[in-house]
């Protein structure tokens, strides 16, 4: 009933400057938690920051076009609250190693085909790997079950702060 007095007491003009007031205080509730995280693709600036702000580097070796398991971990892990707030304690670093070389640069290529040959010797994805601020790692951690599963890895990145 006052949806339809509602309806008859607003004219067709009125109802389009009340949709424009109110949808995009819908969609705030719908923004993406997670687009204040950033990950480094530098070494060497993830290390200087490191020194800087006296935090370990996490250091994640994905292939983002091609691993299901890295896929559904940054559903599962990486996109959440939870880790938002456990990322603060890091300085965070992105390996990527795609199959389509297109998605990075040669030189971004180049730096990460080094950093894969350093610091996973394992050559397993995904991989976090837990670095201090020389460059020394700590701690490593690999897999994904891909069951929404992630208190390893939480168990992990708490343990490494």
């Amino acid at each position: 009933m006052a949806s339809y007095l509602l309806l008859n007491y607003l004219n067709i003009p009125q109802m389009k400057l009340l949709l424009f007031l109110i949808i995009p205080f819908c969609l705030i509730g719908q923004a993406d938690t997670t687009s204040d995280i950033e990950w480094l693709k530098d070494y060497d600036k993830a290390i200087k920051v490191s020194k800087k702000e006296n935090k370990n580097v996490l250091v994640y070796f994905t292939g983002s076009d091609w691993c299901p398991p890295c896929k559904m971990l940054k559903r599962d892990l990486f996109d959440t609250e939870e880790f938002s707030e456990l990322s603060k304690s890091y300085v965070l670093l992105y390996v990527d190693i795609p199959r389509n070389r297109d998605l990075l640069s040669e030189k971004q290529w180049d730096h990460n085909q080094e950093l894969f040959k350093k610091l996973n010797k394992k050559g397993v994805f995904p991989m976090m790997s837990v670095l201090n601020e020389k460059g020394k790692k700590l701690d490593e951690y690999s897999g994904y079950g891909m069951t929404g599963e992630v208190s390893y890895h939480v168990k992990f990145l708490n343990k490494n702060k």
